[in-house]
């Protein structure tokens, strides 16, 4: 048995803490840091009758055989990073075009000939879709959602903010950064939108965004699912001001005040019945908790990291993933 492990070589910890605790139950982890695909790892597919294997990987770490490989974790993807910059576009492109569709027909050929996924890339890349998530979501007894408008027509967006009392925030689907002038990160955060903005929404024409009903908060909530398994974690955002819209702001600042929570057993059905519609074994959910008790889905996040959770209120994340990928859980 071998669990392989779809990372990239600058990866935190989490991939090396589930690779540990897979190999403290016996099976071989084998890592394959996409990054280093094609120029330092070497990939056979081999599609010969009579061939004495039906492929192999090779790399820093070692060599593994397609017929070895049982399970596959998929946390990030980063193919052809280290293929010189220096070569010309045209052939650079396809290049990394390339190496990426060998690497996504390598996991293809893992799947049809049984090997566990945790998940599919083509079942994270249904799942990473907002709009579907919003939508199960509604249909989930047990999870609450809030008024949400995904829109580039400022008309709509004005009269979606005049329904809502509270006011609105605006967010975007995908993360990213913007790189200011000296290569300073800023990332975008969520941030609630003020009658100015509402009053010059031109930029929607080059970028719609997911705009929602403003919330009250008593608490925010980390939910890990992973198969079965149901773990949350709590954070007060409102002990800090530029945490309140987003706690990522402050996200340093407030590592060491995560909280076991007890989710309550709708909520935690809820999860698990989106779960299962989406065809996720691991989800990061993040859900709002309401001054009176609603608790409110927001998203989940298909390969959400969960790092600082292992030490900070110590989820068991890794245990978890490793039990799933050994064969050792249940799943739904």
């Amino acid at each position: 048995m071998t669990v392989l492990i779809i990372t990239r070589s600058d990866d935190n910890v989490s991939p090396a803490r589930v690779a540990a605790a897979v190999e403290a139950r016996g099976v071989r982890a084998y890592r394959l840091d996409t990054d280093r695909f094609p120029t330092e790892i070497r990939v056979s597919i081999d599609d010969q009758p009579d061939a004495p294997t039906r492929g192999r990987i090779s790399g820093p770490a070692g060599d593994v055989t397609l017929e070895e490989i049982t399970s596959v974790y998929y946390r990030r993807f980063n193919v052809g990073a280290r293929i010189p910059s220096e070569l010309e576009p045209p052939l650079r492109a396809p290049s990394v075009e390339e190496s990426r569709r060998v690497l996504h027909g390598l996991l293809a050929v893992l799947s049809a000939s049984g090997a566990f996924g945790l998940d599919r890339i083509d079942v994270v890349r249904r799942a990473e879709n907002k709009p579907l998530q919003m939508a199960l979501a509604r249909l989930a007894d047990g999870l609450d959602t809030p008024r949400t408008l995904v829109s580039n027509d400022p008309a709509a967006v004005r009269a979606f903010a005049a329904r809502q009392p509270a006011g609105i925030i605006a967010k975007m689907m995908a993360s990213f950064a913007v790189y200011d002038e000296a290569g300073r990160e800023n990332v975008v955060f969520t941030n609630p939108v003020r009658d100015e903005d509402l009053a010059d929404l031109d930029g929607l024409s080059l970028c719609p965004m997911t705009f929602q009903e403003r919330l009250p908060k008593a608490l925010e909530l980390r939910v890990t699912v992973v198969g079965d398994r149901v773990m949350a974690a709590s954070i007060d955002s409102q002990a800090l001001p530029r945490a309140r819209s987003d706690w990522r702001r402050e996200g340093v600042a407030l590592l060491n005040e995560w909280r076991h929570y007890e989710l309550p057993p709708a909520v935690r059905a809820g999860a698990l019945a989106l779960m299962g519609a989406l065809g996720l074994h691991y989800g990061a959910f993040d859900f709002i908790v309401t001054p009176d008790g609603r608790h409110v889905f927001l998203e989940v996040n298909p390969c959400g990291e969960f790092m600082w959770l292992l030490e900070r209120p110590g989820l068991p994340i890794d245990e978890a993933l490793a039990d799933l990928l050994c064969d050792r859980a249940r799943d739904r």
